[in-house]
Protein backbone atom coordinates (compact mmCIF):
# COMPACT_ATOMS: atom_id res chain seq x y z
CA UNK A 1 0.00 0.00 0.00
CA UNK A 2 1.48 3.35 -1.02
CA UNK A 3 1.47 6.57 1.00
CA UNK A 4 0.67 10.00 -0.43
CA UNK A 5 -0.90 10.84 -3.76
CA UNK A 6 1.80 10.75 -6.42
CA UNK A 7 0.85 10.92 -10.08
CA UNK A 8 1.56 7.41 -11.30
CA UNK A 9 0.48 5.86 -14.55
CA UNK A 10 -2.78 4.79 -13.03
CA UNK A 11 -3.73 8.18 -11.63
CA UNK A 12 -3.23 8.99 -7.91
CA UNK A 13 -1.75 6.27 -5.67
CA UNK A 14 -4.11 4.88 -3.02
CA UNK A 15 -2.97 4.97 0.61
CA UNK A 16 -5.46 2.25 1.72
CA UNK A 17 -8.08 2.57 4.48
CA UNK A 18 -11.03 2.73 2.06
CA UNK A 19 -10.20 6.17 0.72
CA UNK A 20 -11.68 7.10 -2.62
CA UNK A 21 -9.22 6.82 -5.54
CA UNK A 22 -8.41 10.25 -6.95
CA UNK A 23 -8.90 10.43 -10.69
CA UNK A 24 -6.39 12.22 -12.95
CA UNK A 25 -7.54 15.60 -14.24
CA UNK A 26 -7.47 16.02 -17.99
CA UNK A 27 -5.30 18.79 -19.42
CA UNK A 28 -7.39 21.57 -20.91
CA UNK A 29 -5.85 22.80 -24.18
CA UNK A 30 -6.62 26.42 -25.02
CA UNK A 31 -6.42 27.56 -28.62
CA UNK A 32 -7.43 31.15 -28.03
CA UNK A 33 -11.14 30.63 -28.65
CA UNK A 34 -11.98 30.87 -24.95
CA UNK A 35 -12.52 34.34 -23.51
CA UNK A 36 -11.30 33.21 -20.11
CA UNK A 37 -7.76 34.44 -19.44
CA UNK A 38 -5.19 31.81 -18.41
CA UNK A 39 -3.43 32.56 -15.12
CA UNK A 40 0.40 32.71 -14.95
CA UNK A 41 0.47 29.65 -12.68
CA UNK A 42 -1.69 27.66 -15.10
CA UNK A 43 0.45 28.74 -18.05
CA UNK A 44 3.64 27.73 -16.21
CA UNK A 45 2.16 24.32 -15.40
CA UNK A 46 1.55 23.72 -19.11
CA UNK A 47 5.11 24.70 -20.17
CA UNK A 48 7.06 21.46 -20.61
CA UNK A 49 9.91 23.00 -22.66
CA UNK A 50 12.35 23.70 -19.81
CA UNK A 51 11.84 20.30 -18.24
CA UNK A 52 12.24 18.45 -21.54
CA UNK A 53 15.34 20.47 -22.50
CA UNK A 54 17.03 19.70 -19.18
CA UNK A 55 16.17 16.02 -19.52
CA UNK A 56 17.50 15.95 -23.07
CA UNK A 57 20.78 17.64 -22.08
CA UNK A 58 21.24 15.20 -19.19
CA UNK A 59 20.67 12.23 -21.50
CA UNK A 60 23.07 13.66 -24.06
CA UNK A 61 25.76 14.23 -21.44
CA UNK A 62 25.37 10.65 -20.22
CA UNK A 63 25.66 9.42 -23.83
CA UNK A 64 28.88 11.39 -24.36
CA UNK A 65 30.35 10.20 -21.05
CA UNK A 66 29.69 6.56 -21.93
CA UNK A 67 30.99 7.00 -25.47
CA UNK A 68 34.12 9.09 -24.94
CA UNK A 69 35.37 8.89 -21.35
CA UNK A 70 37.81 6.07 -20.54
CA UNK A 71 36.88 3.13 -18.35
CA UNK A 72 38.06 3.20 -14.76
CA UNK A 73 41.75 2.32 -14.65
CA UNK A 74 42.14 2.47 -18.44
CA UNK A 75 45.56 3.83 -19.44
CA UNK A 76 45.74 6.58 -22.02
CA UNK A 77 47.37 5.48 -25.25
CA UNK A 78 49.78 8.42 -25.19
CA UNK A 79 51.32 6.86 -22.06
CA UNK A 80 51.96 3.49 -23.69
CA UNK A 81 55.64 2.74 -24.31
CA UNK A 82 56.74 2.05 -27.87
CA UNK A 83 59.44 -0.49 -28.68
CA UNK A 84 62.30 0.71 -30.86
CA UNK A 85 62.96 -1.09 -34.11
CA UNK A 86 66.16 -1.79 -35.99
CA UNK A 87 65.42 0.45 -38.95
CA UNK A 88 68.06 -0.72 -41.36
CA UNK A 89 68.26 -4.41 -40.54
CA UNK A 90 66.36 -6.86 -42.69
CA UNK A 91 66.25 -10.48 -41.61
CA UNK A 92 65.33 -11.54 -45.14
CA UNK A 93 68.36 -9.85 -46.73
CA UNK A 94 71.95 -11.02 -46.75
CA UNK A 95 74.27 -9.53 -44.17
CA UNK A 96 76.51 -6.57 -44.86
CA UNK A 97 80.29 -6.82 -45.16
CA UNK A 98 81.77 -8.17 -41.94
CA UNK A 99 83.11 -5.48 -39.65
CA UNK A 100 85.74 -5.67 -36.94
CA UNK A 101 89.47 -6.37 -36.78
CA UNK A 102 89.95 -10.14 -37.05
CA UNK A 103 86.90 -10.70 -39.25
CA UNK A 104 88.00 -7.92 -41.57
CA UNK A 105 91.43 -9.46 -41.93
CA UNK A 106 89.90 -12.87 -42.71
CA UNK A 107 87.62 -11.27 -45.31
CA UNK A 108 90.58 -9.50 -46.89
CA UNK A 109 92.51 -12.74 -47.15
CA UNK A 110 89.49 -14.54 -48.68
CA UNK A 111 89.02 -11.86 -51.34
CA UNK A 112 92.59 -12.41 -52.52
CA UNK A 113 91.88 -16.03 -53.40
CA UNK A 114 90.60 -17.00 -56.87
CA UNK A 115 87.21 -18.07 -55.46
CA UNK A 116 86.97 -14.91 -53.37
CA UNK A 117 87.73 -12.68 -56.35
CA UNK A 118 85.07 -14.45 -58.43
CA UNK A 119 82.40 -14.10 -55.71
CA UNK A 120 83.32 -10.46 -55.11
CA UNK A 121 82.67 -9.74 -58.76
CA UNK A 122 79.28 -11.43 -58.60
CA UNK A 123 77.91 -10.33 -55.22
CA UNK A 124 79.93 -7.34 -54.08
CA UNK A 125 82.37 -4.55 -54.95
CA UNK A 126 80.32 -3.78 -58.05
CA UNK A 127 79.08 -0.40 -59.21
CA UNK A 128 75.31 0.05 -59.25
CA UNK A 129 73.82 1.16 -62.53
CA UNK A 130 70.33 2.18 -63.63
CA UNK A 131 69.57 -1.16 -65.22
CA UNK A 132 70.29 -3.08 -62.04
CA UNK A 133 68.41 -0.63 -59.81
CA UNK A 134 65.27 -0.44 -61.96
CA UNK A 135 63.56 -3.77 -61.07
CA UNK A 136 64.35 -3.43 -57.35
CA UNK A 137 63.04 0.12 -57.20
CA UNK A 138 59.91 -0.80 -59.17
CA UNK A 139 59.08 -3.56 -56.68
CA UNK A 140 59.60 -1.18 -53.77
CA UNK A 141 57.50 1.51 -55.47
CA UNK A 142 54.62 -0.96 -55.80
CA UNK A 143 55.13 -1.94 -52.16
CA UNK A 144 54.78 1.68 -51.03
CA UNK A 145 51.67 2.24 -53.16
CA UNK A 146 50.11 -0.94 -51.73
CA UNK A 147 50.63 0.58 -48.26
CA UNK A 148 48.62 3.64 -49.33
CA UNK A 149 51.50 5.97 -50.16
CA UNK A 150 50.32 8.40 -52.85
CA UNK A 151 51.65 7.22 -56.22
CA UNK A 152 53.37 10.51 -57.05
CA UNK A 153 55.16 10.45 -53.68
CA UNK A 154 56.31 6.86 -54.20
CA UNK A 155 57.63 7.81 -57.64
CA UNK A 156 59.53 10.82 -56.33
CA UNK A 157 61.08 8.95 -53.40
CA UNK A 158 62.24 6.07 -55.58
CA UNK A 159 63.71 8.52 -58.09
CA UNK A 160 65.60 10.22 -55.26
CA UNK A 161 67.01 6.89 -54.03
CA UNK A 162 68.01 5.94 -57.59
CA UNK A 163 69.91 9.20 -57.98
CA UNK A 164 71.73 8.69 -54.67
CA UNK A 165 72.77 5.07 -55.42
CA UNK A 166 73.54 5.12 -59.13
CA UNK A 167 77.29 4.91 -59.64
CA UNK A 168 77.95 3.87 -56.03
CA UNK A 169 80.10 0.81 -55.30
CA UNK A 170 78.54 -1.92 -53.16
CA UNK A 171 80.38 -3.32 -50.18
CA UNK A 172 81.42 -6.96 -50.50
CA UNK A 173 78.65 -9.54 -50.22
CA UNK A 174 75.93 -6.86 -50.18
CA UNK A 175 72.87 -7.52 -52.30
CA UNK A 176 71.49 -4.74 -54.45
CA UNK A 177 68.09 -5.10 -52.76
CA UNK A 178 69.66 -4.68 -49.32
CA UNK A 179 71.35 -1.44 -50.34
CA UNK A 180 68.20 -0.03 -51.98
CA UNK A 181 65.93 -0.93 -49.05
CA UNK A 182 68.38 0.64 -46.60
CA UNK A 183 68.57 3.84 -48.65
CA UNK A 184 64.78 4.05 -49.00
CA UNK A 185 64.28 3.50 -45.27
CA UNK A 186 66.72 6.31 -44.57
CA UNK A 187 64.81 8.55 -46.98
CA UNK A 188 61.47 7.75 -45.29
CA UNK A 189 63.04 8.38 -41.88
CA UNK A 190 64.21 11.83 -42.98
CA UNK A 191 60.71 12.72 -44.21
CA UNK A 192 58.92 11.53 -41.06
CA UNK A 193 61.41 12.90 -38.53
CA UNK A 194 60.11 16.34 -37.48
CA UNK A 195 62.32 19.32 -38.22
CA UNK A 196 60.85 21.12 -35.22
CA UNK A 197 59.29 20.07 -31.94
CA UNK A 198 55.89 18.41 -32.19
CA UNK A 199 55.43 18.36 -28.42
CA UNK A 200 52.25 20.42 -28.07
CA UNK A 201 52.19 20.05 -24.29
CA UNK A 202 55.75 21.43 -24.01
CA UNK A 203 54.88 24.36 -26.26
CA UNK A 204 51.79 25.23 -24.22
CA UNK A 205 53.76 25.07 -20.97
CA UNK A 206 56.58 27.15 -22.43
CA UNK A 207 54.05 29.83 -23.39
CA UNK A 208 52.77 30.31 -19.83
CA UNK A 209 55.01 33.34 -19.28
CA UNK A 210 53.25 35.22 -22.08
CA UNK A 211 50.18 37.38 -21.51
CA UNK A 212 48.22 35.68 -24.29
CA UNK A 213 47.23 31.99 -24.07
CA UNK A 214 48.62 29.47 -26.55
CA UNK A 215 46.19 29.24 -29.49
CA UNK A 216 45.72 26.09 -31.56
CA UNK A 217 43.23 26.00 -34.46
CA UNK A 218 41.89 22.82 -36.06
CA UNK A 219 41.10 22.79 -39.79
CA UNK A 220 40.09 20.17 -42.34
CA UNK A 221 37.35 19.03 -44.68
CA UNK A 222 33.90 17.82 -43.61
CA UNK A 223 33.41 14.57 -41.73
CA UNK A 224 36.98 13.58 -40.83
CA UNK A 225 36.56 13.78 -37.04
CA UNK A 226 37.86 17.31 -36.49
CA UNK A 227 35.71 18.20 -33.45
CA UNK A 228 36.36 14.83 -31.80
CA UNK A 229 40.10 15.22 -32.41
CA UNK A 230 39.94 18.65 -30.77
CA UNK A 231 38.15 17.09 -27.80
CA UNK A 232 40.86 14.40 -27.52
CA UNK A 233 43.63 17.02 -27.54
CA UNK A 234 41.67 19.00 -24.94
CA UNK A 235 41.45 15.92 -22.70
CA UNK A 236 45.18 15.24 -23.20
CA UNK A 237 46.13 18.79 -22.18
CA UNK A 238 43.70 18.89 -19.26
CA UNK A 239 45.05 15.59 -17.92
CA UNK A 240 48.49 17.24 -17.85
CA UNK A 241 47.31 20.22 -15.83
CA UNK A 242 46.66 22.71 -18.64
CA UNK A 243 43.78 25.15 -18.22
CA UNK A 244 41.91 24.92 -21.54
CA UNK A 245 39.09 26.90 -23.14
CA UNK A 246 37.35 25.72 -26.32
CA UNK A 247 36.08 28.18 -28.92
CA UNK A 248 33.13 27.21 -31.16
CA UNK A 249 34.05 28.93 -34.42
CA UNK A 250 32.18 26.58 -36.72
CA UNK A 251 29.28 28.97 -37.18
CA UNK A 252 28.28 27.37 -40.47
CA UNK A 253 27.32 23.71 -39.95
CA UNK A 254 24.01 23.05 -38.23
CA UNK A 255 24.57 21.21 -34.95
CA UNK A 256 28.29 22.01 -34.73
CA UNK A 257 27.97 24.25 -31.67
CA UNK A 258 25.73 21.76 -29.87
CA UNK A 259 28.19 18.93 -30.58
CA UNK A 260 31.07 20.95 -29.18
CA UNK A 261 28.97 22.02 -26.19
CA UNK A 262 28.34 18.36 -25.35
CA UNK A 263 32.07 17.62 -25.59
CA UNK A 264 32.88 20.63 -23.39
CA UNK A 265 30.41 19.51 -20.70
CA UNK A 266 31.77 15.98 -20.84
CA UNK A 267 35.35 17.29 -20.53
CA UNK A 268 34.49 19.82 -17.84
CA UNK A 269 35.93 22.79 -19.74
CA UNK A 270 34.36 26.13 -20.71
CA UNK A 271 33.05 26.67 -24.22
CA UNK A 272 33.07 30.12 -25.78
CA UNK A 273 30.20 30.32 -28.27
CA UNK A 274 28.20 32.95 -30.12
CA UNK A 275 25.82 30.74 -32.07
CA UNK A 276 25.55 30.58 -35.86
CA UNK A 277 25.98 32.88 -38.86
CA UNK A 278 28.65 34.91 -37.06
CA UNK A 279 32.11 35.85 -38.34
CA UNK A 280 34.30 32.97 -37.08
CA UNK A 281 37.39 35.18 -36.98
CA UNK A 282 35.65 37.63 -34.63
CA UNK A 283 34.29 34.80 -32.45
CA UNK A 284 37.84 33.44 -32.11
CA UNK A 285 39.14 36.92 -31.26
CA UNK A 286 36.54 37.33 -28.50
CA UNK A 287 37.30 33.85 -27.15
CA UNK A 288 41.03 34.60 -26.94
CA UNK A 289 40.31 37.93 -25.22
CA UNK A 290 38.12 36.20 -22.62
CA UNK A 291 40.66 33.41 -22.10
CA UNK A 292 43.37 36.05 -21.61
CA UNK A 293 41.30 37.92 -19.04
CA UNK A 294 40.53 34.69 -17.16
CA UNK A 295 44.17 33.51 -17.39
CA UNK A 296 43.63 30.33 -19.38
CA UNK A 297 46.73 28.56 -20.68
CA UNK A 298 45.36 27.45 -24.03
CA UNK A 299 42.50 28.08 -26.47
CA UNK A 300 41.48 25.34 -28.89
CA UNK A 301 39.58 26.72 -31.90
CA UNK A 302 37.13 24.54 -33.82
CA UNK A 303 36.51 25.70 -37.38
CA UNK A 304 33.96 24.76 -40.01
CA UNK A 305 34.74 21.69 -42.07
CA UNK A 306 35.19 22.92 -45.59
CA UNK A 307 36.00 21.45 -48.96
CA UNK A 308 39.32 22.75 -50.16
CA UNK A 309 37.66 24.33 -53.24
CA UNK A 310 35.01 26.30 -51.29
CA UNK A 311 36.21 29.83 -51.95
CA UNK A 312 33.98 31.59 -49.40
CA UNK A 313 34.86 29.33 -46.49
CA UNK A 314 38.56 29.31 -47.36
CA UNK A 315 38.53 33.13 -47.29
CA UNK A 316 36.87 32.99 -43.86
CA UNK A 317 39.56 30.60 -42.63
CA UNK A 318 42.30 32.88 -43.95
CA UNK A 319 40.70 35.83 -42.12
CA UNK A 320 40.53 33.82 -38.88
CA UNK A 321 44.24 33.02 -39.19
CA UNK A 322 45.14 36.60 -40.10
CA UNK A 323 43.20 38.16 -37.22
CA UNK A 324 44.17 35.69 -34.51
CA UNK A 325 47.59 34.35 -35.61
CA UNK A 326 47.26 30.89 -33.99
CA UNK A 327 50.46 29.43 -32.58
CA UNK A 328 49.65 26.12 -34.24
CA UNK A 329 47.41 25.28 -37.17
CA UNK A 330 46.55 21.58 -37.22
CA UNK A 331 45.11 19.88 -40.30
CA UNK A 332 42.86 16.91 -39.46
CA UNK A 333 42.59 14.19 -42.09
CA UNK A 334 41.80 10.50 -42.32
CA UNK A 335 44.58 7.91 -42.28
CA UNK A 336 42.98 5.90 -45.08
CA UNK A 337 43.54 8.38 -47.88
CA UNK A 338 45.88 8.44 -50.83
CA UNK A 339 46.09 11.16 -53.45
CA UNK A 340 42.85 12.77 -52.19
CA UNK A 341 44.43 13.60 -48.84
CA UNK A 342 47.43 15.17 -50.54
CA UNK A 343 45.16 17.31 -52.71
CA UNK A 344 43.14 18.47 -49.69
CA UNK A 345 46.18 19.46 -47.67
CA UNK A 346 47.89 21.15 -50.60
CA UNK A 347 44.76 23.16 -51.42
CA UNK A 348 44.43 24.32 -47.81
CA UNK A 349 48.00 25.60 -47.82
CA UNK A 350 47.54 27.16 -51.25
CA UNK A 351 44.34 28.94 -50.19
CA UNK A 352 45.98 30.31 -47.05
CA UNK A 353 48.93 31.55 -49.11
CA UNK A 354 46.53 33.13 -51.64
CA UNK A 355 44.13 34.87 -49.26
CA UNK A 356 46.52 35.98 -46.52
CA UNK A 357 48.32 39.29 -47.10
CA UNK A 358 51.89 39.19 -48.33
CA UNK A 359 54.24 38.77 -45.38
CA UNK A 360 51.50 37.33 -43.15
CA UNK A 361 51.38 33.89 -44.73
CA UNK A 362 50.87 30.95 -42.38
CA UNK A 363 50.38 27.39 -43.52
CA UNK A 364 49.54 24.15 -41.76
CA UNK A 365 51.98 23.48 -38.89
CA UNK A 366 51.11 19.86 -38.22
CA UNK A 367 48.77 16.99 -39.00
CA UNK A 368 46.37 14.79 -37.03
CA UNK A 369 45.37 11.56 -38.74
CA UNK A 370 42.12 9.96 -37.56
CA UNK A 371 41.02 6.31 -37.81
CA UNK A 372 44.61 5.12 -37.54
CA UNK A 373 43.37 1.97 -35.83
CA UNK A 374 41.41 0.91 -38.92
CA UNK A 375 44.22 0.80 -41.49
CA UNK A 376 46.31 -2.19 -40.36
CA UNK A 377 49.69 -1.73 -42.09
CA UNK A 378 48.47 0.75 -44.73
CA UNK A 379 50.21 3.68 -43.07
CA UNK A 380 51.20 5.49 -46.26
CA UNK A 381 49.18 8.65 -45.60
CA UNK A 382 51.65 9.59 -42.87
CA UNK A 383 54.48 9.57 -45.39
CA UNK A 384 52.49 11.24 -48.18
CA UNK A 385 51.28 14.20 -46.15
CA UNK A 386 54.59 14.86 -44.41
CA UNK A 387 56.49 14.58 -47.70
CA UNK A 388 54.17 17.00 -49.48
CA UNK A 389 54.04 19.67 -46.76
CA UNK A 390 57.27 19.16 -44.86
CA UNK A 391 55.13 19.18 -41.71
CA UNK A 392 54.97 16.39 -39.13
CA UNK A 393 52.13 14.15 -38.02
CA UNK A 394 51.61 15.39 -34.46
CA UNK A 395 48.95 12.91 -33.31
CA UNK A 396 47.07 9.89 -34.61
CA UNK A 397 43.57 8.93 -33.48
CA UNK A 398 43.33 5.24 -32.58
CA UNK A 399 39.74 4.83 -31.45
CA UNK A 400 36.66 6.61 -30.20
CA UNK A 401 37.49 7.52 -26.59
CA UNK A 402 39.35 10.66 -25.53
CA UNK A 403 42.32 8.53 -24.48
CA UNK A 404 42.63 6.97 -27.94
CA UNK A 405 45.20 9.50 -29.09
CA UNK A 406 48.91 8.97 -29.47
CA UNK A 407 52.01 10.48 -30.96
CA UNK A 408 53.22 8.98 -34.21
CA UNK A 409 55.79 6.21 -33.79
CA UNK A 410 58.06 6.77 -36.80
CA UNK A 411 59.84 3.43 -36.34
CA UNK A 412 56.56 1.53 -36.36
CA UNK A 413 55.49 3.29 -39.56
CA UNK A 414 58.73 2.34 -41.31
CA UNK A 415 58.40 -1.26 -40.19
CA UNK A 416 54.81 -1.37 -41.51
CA UNK A 417 55.80 0.17 -44.88
CA UNK A 418 58.49 -2.43 -45.51
CA UNK A 419 56.83 -5.48 -43.98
Amino acid sequence: SGSGSGSGSGGGASSGGGKTKKSKEATVWRDGASSKKLSKAAAASLDRSKESTEDLEALQLKEYQDKYLPESGEAAEWDESESDLELLSDSDDDGEAVKGGGAGEAKGWFEKTAVGSFLAGVTGNKVLDAEELKPVLENLRMQLVSKNVASEIADEMCASVKASLEGQRLASFTRTKTAVVAALKEAVLRVLTPRKSTDLLHQVRSNKGNKKPYVCAFVGINGVGKSTSLAKVCYYLKEHGVKVMVAACDTFRSGAVEQLRSHAKCLGVPLFEKGYLKDPGEVAKMAIAEATALQYDCVLIDTAGRMQNNDKLMRELAKLVQVNKPDMLLFVGEALVGNDGIDQLSMFNKALATYLPSGAAQGVDGIILTKFDTIDDKVGATLSMSYKTGQPVVFVGTGQKYTHLKKLNVNAVIKALFS
